[in-house]
C-alpha cells in the first residue's frame, strides 16, 4: 500500500494551486468512515449510517483540511504572517501549520468562549493569542479590517476560499469509501464552511463522473446560536457548544445554496439533545467528539424520528472534533468522583457491585 502524504498530495489536480506551491503536510485528511452501530439500531427506517470521523485529523478537527492549503497558498505569495478569528479549532490548526511552515501566527478568541483543549494547542504551538471582547463575529470583523492594511498577513479563516478548497476533500474520500455519494450528509453548522465546502465537493466529483448521485445536505446549529434558521444576525449566540457558538456565519450563502441546491435543510437542535447525542456516541458507539459534533447525531435522531428520512437512506454524519478538545464539559457530564477503596479485594469487590 501506498502510504498517505496528506490532502494536497491526494488531491492536487482538484486543487487550485500552481505547481511551484511549497508542499506541507501532516499528514492530513484520510481519516476513517465508521459504520454506526447502536445508533441504526435506536433509528426506525433500516438507515445506513456512517460516521465521518475528523477529530482524526492531526490537531483533532476539520480544520486541517482546509488550513494545509490556505498555508500552502500563504507561502506561495510569500506571507510572513497567518491570522485567524476563531472559536478553538481554527486557532489550534492555524498554530500548528504556522508553526510547520514557520510563520508567525496571531488568532483572535471571543473572550472567556474558547474551550481549554483548544486553547492549549494554540498556545503550545506558539501562537500570539489576543482577545477580544464580545462574541466571535467582533474578533472575525477585525481580523477582515486588520488584512485589509497589511499585505503581508493571510487571512487563514473560511472567508479564505483556499480553505473550502481543501475542506471538499472530505466529500471526495467519503464517495471513494463508497464507491459513491451517500443520500444525506448530515453536519454541524457554525461559520458554515464545512457544509459550502462539501456540496462543492460532491458537485466536483458528480462533474466528472466518479459519482452519479449527488446527497442531500442537512446542517445543525445550536438552537440559541442558529442565525441560519432564524434568518437574521444573532448578537449575543449562545450555546454549551462553543464550536458553533456563532451569530453571523461567514460561509452563510454557501450554506444556504448546499442546503437548498441539493434538496435538503438546516434546522437547529436544543443543547440538551446534543449533550444526549454527545454522551451516546461516547457510550453506545465509543466514539467521543466535541459537543459541537454531536449537533448533526441530535439532528439525525430528530429527523429519523419524525418520518423525514426515508427507510433503507444511506447517510453519512461528519463528527468534526476529537472530544478531548472540550474536557470541562466531559467533566461535568459525564466523571463521577473516583471511588477510593483499600488494595483488598473484598473492597474491590462491594465498590463494583455497589
Amino acid at each position: 500500500m501506498k502510504a498517505w502524504e496528506g490532502v494536497i498530495a491526494a488531491y492536487r489536480e482538484r486543487l487550485p494551486l500552481p505547481e511551484e506551491t511549497p508542499a506541507i503536510s501532516l499528514l492530513e485528511g484520510n481519516t476513517p468512515l465508521v459504520p454506526s452501530v447502536a445508533l441504526r439500531e435506536a433509528l426506525p427506517g433500516d438507515l445506513d449510517i456512517f460516521f465521518k470521523c475528523e477529530g482524526l485529523n492531526p490537531t483533532g478537527s476539520f480544520k486541517d483540511r482546509g488550513m494545509v492549503v490556505a498555508f500552502a497558498r500563504a507561502l506561495a505569495r510569500k506571507a510572513s504572517v497567518c491570522l485567524c478569528a476563531s472559536t478553538g479549532n481554527t486557532a489550534a490548526s492555524a498554530a500548528a501549520y504556522a508553526a510547520r511552515s514557520g510563520l508567525r501566527c496571531i488568532v483572535l478568541l471571543p473572550e472567556g468562549s474558547i474551550a481549554r483543549g483548544k486553547l492549549a494547542q494554540a498556545a503550545m504551538h506558539g501562537a500570539k493569542i489576543v482577545s477580544v471582547a464580545g462574541p466571535f463575529d467582533n474578533a472575525m470583523r477585525m481580523a477582515q479590517e486588520l488584512v485589509l492594511q497589511r499585505s503581508e498577513i493571510e487571512l487563514v479563516n473560511s472567508v479564505n476560499p483556499f480553505r473550502i478548497e481543501g475542506q471538499k476533500t472530505a466529500a471526495f474520500e467519503v464517495s471513494e469509501a463508497l464507491g459513491d455519494a451517500p443520500d444525506f450528509h448530515f453536519l454541524p453548522v457554525g461559520n458554515a464552511g464545512n457544509i459550502t465546502a462539501y456540496w462543492k465537493g460532491y458537485r466536483e466529483y458528480a462533474e466528472v463522473g466518479k459519482i452519479s448521485r449527488l446527497p442531500r445536505m442537512v446542517g445543525f446549529q445550536a438552537a440559541g446560536a442558529a442565525p441560519i434558521v432564524e434568518g437574521r444576525i444573532i448578537t449575543d449566540p449562545q450555546t454549551m457548544a462553543s464550536a458553533i457558538r456563532i451569530g453571523n456565519p461567514a460561509s452563510w450563502k454557501g450554506a444556504i445554496a448546499a442546503a437548498t441546491e441539493s434538496g435538503g435543510w438546516i434546522a437547529a437542535v436544543t443543547d440538551e439533545e446534543i449533550l444526549d447525542a454527545y454522551q451516546f456516541l461516547a457510550r453506545r458507539e465509543g466514539i467521543f467528539v466535541e459537543p459541537a459534533s454531536a449537533a448533526a447525531v441530535a439532528g439525525l435522531r430528530k429527523e429519523a424520528d419524525g418520518g423525514r428520512i426515508p427507510p433503507g437512506s444511506r447517510i453519512v454524519v461528519t463528527l468534526t472534533g476529537h472530544g478531548l478538545k472540550d474536557p470541562d464539559v466531559a467533566a461535568r457530564v459525564a466523571a463521577p468522583e473516583p471511588i477510593v477503596i483499600a488494595p483488598a479485594l473484598a473492597e474491590l469487590l462491594r465498590a463494583i457491585e455497589a
